[in-house]
Order: C-alpha cells, then sequence, then structure tokens
C-alpha cells in the first residue's frame, strides 16, 4: 500500500500472526517509495488474509485520499485482531446463527435504547459463560430465535436457564425469523450495526468482539453467512414468573439419576399471552421492564 509524503508510518505487532510495517520498496527503473507491508506468518491464516485484503481494499476505494491510509488498516485490524487468533474457524450451524443473531437483535433494538450502548454490551455475558445472555443488577434476559414454522417454539437447555437470578427478575426475549431470499437482515449486517453503534467506545468495541469470538464467529466466513437472510415476523417480552410455563429444578420432586446427565425442551410460547409484557409493534419495547 503506497504511502504519499508527508503520510504517517504505521507498524503494528499485536495481532497475533500478522505484522504491519511501514517499508521502503522500489521498482527497477522507479525512485523507491514508502509502502504499508502487511504480513501473515501463519499459513492457516492465508484464506482469512484474501478476505482481510479484499475488505482493506474496499475500505481504501471508499475512503480515497480524505483518509490515510493508517486509519483504514488500523480500524481493519481492530476489526480482526480479536478472531485472528481463533482462526481457521469452522461455520456456525444454523441453530448458532440463529442464536446469535437473537442476542445481538435484542442488544441493538430492545437493550440499547433502554440503557445506552455502553452499558448495554457490558451486560451481554453469555459468551463468556453466564448462566443467562445478559445479566446485571437483579435483572437477567435470556435470548431465544426460532425459525420453526409451528410457532415460538424454542429450545430450552437446562433445568437452570429458565431459573431466575438469585436476588432479581428473569425475562425470555422471544424472536421469530424466517429464511427469505428477498429479506435483508443477515448475522454480518447485525453484527455491522452493533459494531456502528460502540464505534466511538473503543473499550466496549474491544469486549464486543471478544464476545463475537467467544461465540464462534470469526468474519472469515462472512459471505457464507450473508446467504442467510432472515425476516422478522415477531418479537416478544416475557416475565419469567411462578406462572410461566418451565421446567427448573422446583419442578422435580427428587434430585436427577445420576446417569442423567443433560436435559433439554421444546418450549412453546404460542398460547402463552398472559406472560407477555412487551412485542415489538409498540413503545413497550422501550418500557418492557417497568
Amino acid at each position: 500500500m503506497l504511502l504519499l509524503p508527508g503520510e504517517e508510518e504505521f507498524k503494528d505487532r499485536e495481532s497475533r500472526g500478522l505484522s504491519v510495517e511501514t517499508r521502503e520498496l522500489g521498482l527497477v527503473g522507479e525512485d523507491i517509495q514508502r509502502y504499508l507491508d502487511i504480513q501473515c506468518m501463519d499459513s492457516a491464516g492465508h484464506a482469512a488474509l484474501d478476505v482481510m485484503a479484499a475488505e482493506l481494499a474496499e475500505g481504501l476505494a471508499v475512503s480515497g485520499r480524505d483518509t490515510p491510509p493508517h486509519d483504514v488498516v488500523r480500524r481493519m485490524l481492530a476489526k480482526w485482531r480479536r478472531f485472528w487468533g481463533h482462526l481457521p474457524r469452522n461455520l456456525l450451524t444454523r441453530d448458532e446463527q440463529i442464536g446469535l443473531f437473537t442476542e445481538l437483535w435484542f442488544l441493538c433494538y430492545w437493550l440499547v435504547p433502554k440503557v445506552g450502548v455502553v452499558n448495554a454490551v457490558k451486560r451481554w455475558r453469555g459468551p463468556f459463560g453466564a448462566r443467562h445472555d445478559f445479566e446485571w443488577l437483579q435483572r437477567a434476559v435470556e435470548a431465544k430465535g426460532t425459525s420453526s414454522g409451528r410457532g415460538r417454539i424454542h429450545l430450552i437447555n437446562g433445568l437452570e436457564q429458565l431459573e431466575e437470578p438469585e436476588q432479581g427478575e428473569l425475562f425470555l426475549f422471544s424472536l421469530r425469523l424466517r429464511e427469505e431470499s428477498s429479506a435483508t437482515n443477515t448475522l454480518p449486517a447485525v453484527i455491522e450495526k452493533a459494531r456502528e453503534l460502540v464505534a466511538n467506545e473503543a473499550e466496549a468495541l474491544d469486549y464486543m468482539d471478544s464476545a463475537l469470538a467467544r461465540s464462534g464467529y470469526a468474519p472469515t466466513h462472512e459471505e457464507d453467512y450473508r446467504k442467510v437472510q432472515f425476516r422478522i415476523v415477531d418479537e416478544r417480552m416475557y416475565a419469567v414468573t411462578t406462572r410461566f410455563p418451565r421446567l427448573i429444578r422446583k419442578s422435580l420432586r427428587g434430585d436427577l439419576p445420576g446417569e442423567v446427565e443433560h436435559i433439554h425442551y421444546e418450549l412453546n410460547l404460542s398460547g402463552v399471552e398472559e406472560s407477555c409484557i412487551a412485542r415489538a409493534t409498540s413503545d413497550q419495547a422501550i418500557r418492557w421492564w417497568e
């Protein structure tokens, strides 16, 4: 990448297996000039480097000479740094894509308007091993997405997933999706939306990228993920109280047999209207816990 006279040099060695240096290079019969030299020292990352190069070329074309090249490279590296150490990585399954899409949709369109960008991002705890997808003082939210044609059918993993926090309330966010070729919602699109929201908050952006990496997402497969397009059918918030249908440890008369290691069950919310406290079609989407 050619640097014009007066443009700032740039070095980066923080990304595992990737380095950026400013070098003086010259072709036979031409003057020596300065270039930004991007190298991948790990052969496992060559496929990812191809994707990065295409993204970099697009970024430079859009920004033109109004934005210094080192700024374009710095933004690209910030996006990729969290994922680089995890490459190569398999595609997320369809259910995993829907799950991650649902969490980010809830974060962008339900939680951010309620508590602000930085607070919303820091409350996304599921990727770091928390019991619920979103947790904060005296409240927690489990986010569930489904593309089932039978209605709001959600898979519940274990007896603890719908247990309230020790002190506080639990809510369940339900998102119904349809895969349609004419739809515009994709996993990369909602990730771009989320990253735009935190673009000016370096700590929150770093946290989000770390959460995405822990969720199994890698930009290497972005084009594959863009092929899965979703139409939003319905989005609702439920208060998980004693009236809410669920299986928890208190539902059992005794302990589970030692040979039973996991319990998963399907929950149909199509007829559970009394526990629904908010829908996206009204201002309740902003006031859902009041």
